[in-house]
């Protein structure tokens, strides 16, 4: 377990898988980041695959390859390149075991760096292979809500900034997994660049929102003084869950760069929708700032 700290805040990364654990408030003494077996995770890492693939595979030349739920990295030890007193490096390189998964040689870097205003969380892709590099990259973050026990879940909402009249979401369909049907609906309980949370919103799984110039995301509840704002500038969606028939007390807001599939028959890895691409020798840094109060 690597351990950072800054004057207002310490995390702690579990190198398997490079997962965030524990993000917490010296002064006040709570963690924003949710541990509980009622959802065993805290805030993995989805590469380089976001969701379900159909069979849980994919296509490359006409080649099967199978693909777990949110890809591979969640499932692997990185190796920690620095560690500072506020800032660890971590990297998973490809090899024999992601290569059963993934047939390509990259490099993926996982930087978290804590100041006095929160957590940046830099992700680099380095395509080393002799071809196009088509992947998926997502950021899970569980975040306790309420935030330190202040008021209940139903209390809190989400700021999108900027507004917009309305925003569209990917209809998901459970077959039993969930995947997406294809079509578009209107995002629940939006006005005005707010939403109200509650669980009934979760009933069908995750809200998978299009990012058509949504800068930041930040939960906030008028009982409290502490709120999450997280900059999602530098992704595609932001996909919004939590456990669905459990009323739990967690949200997770997650900026996506891909999508699960349509349910159907399996797709090549280059035409997946949402992927982003890598030309021979490139390398795409993406940033995800969570600013804490």
């Amino acid at each position: 377990m690597q351990t950072i700290k800054s004057s207002r805040f310490t995390a702690e990364i579990d190198e398997h898988g490079a997962q965030l654990t524990h993000l917490y408030s010296n002064n006040d003494h709570f963690d924003y980041i949710w541990n509980n077996p009622l959802w065993e995770k805290h805030a993995p890492i989805l590469f380089p695959a976001i969701g379900r693939s159909n069979d849980d595979a994919y296509l490359v030349d006409g080649k099967k390859y199978e693909m777990p739920q949110h890809g591979f990295a969640g499932d692997h030890d990185f190796e920690v390149v620095s560690h500072q007193d506020d800032q660890v490096e971590l990297l998973l390189r490809s090899d024999g075991s992601t290569k059963k998964y993934y047939p390509f040689d990259f490099e993926f870097t996982v930087t978290f760096k804590l100041n006095d205003s929160g957590l940046q969380v830099a992700f680099k892709v380095d395509n080393k292979s002799n071809g196009d590099l088509s992947y998926s990259l997502g950021f899970h973050p569980a975040f306790n809500v309420p935030i330190n026990g202040e008021g209940s879940f139903d209390d809190y909402r989400l700021d999108l900034a900027p507004a917009s009249q309305s925003l569209d979401t990917y209809e998901i369909v459970k077959k039993p997994n969930p995947y997406r049907s294809g079509k578009v609906t209107k995002l629940v309980n939006y006005k005005n660049g707010i939403v109200d949370l509650d669980h009934n919103m979760f009933e069908k799984g995750l809200v998978i929102i299009k990012n058509t110039g949504i800068k930041s995301v930040k939960l906030y509840s008028d009982d409290t003084e502490h709120t999450v704002s997280i900059d999602v500038s530098d992704f595609d969606h932001v996909t919004l869950w939590t456990k669905e028939g459990a009323n739990a007390p967690f949200l997770c807001i997650e900026p996506f760069n891909g999508l699960p599939d349509v349910y159907g028959d399996l797709v090549e890895l280059s035409q997946k929708e949402g992927n982003h691409h890598l030309s021979v020798g490139d390398s795409k840094t993406y940033q995800c700032l969570i600013n804490l109060h």
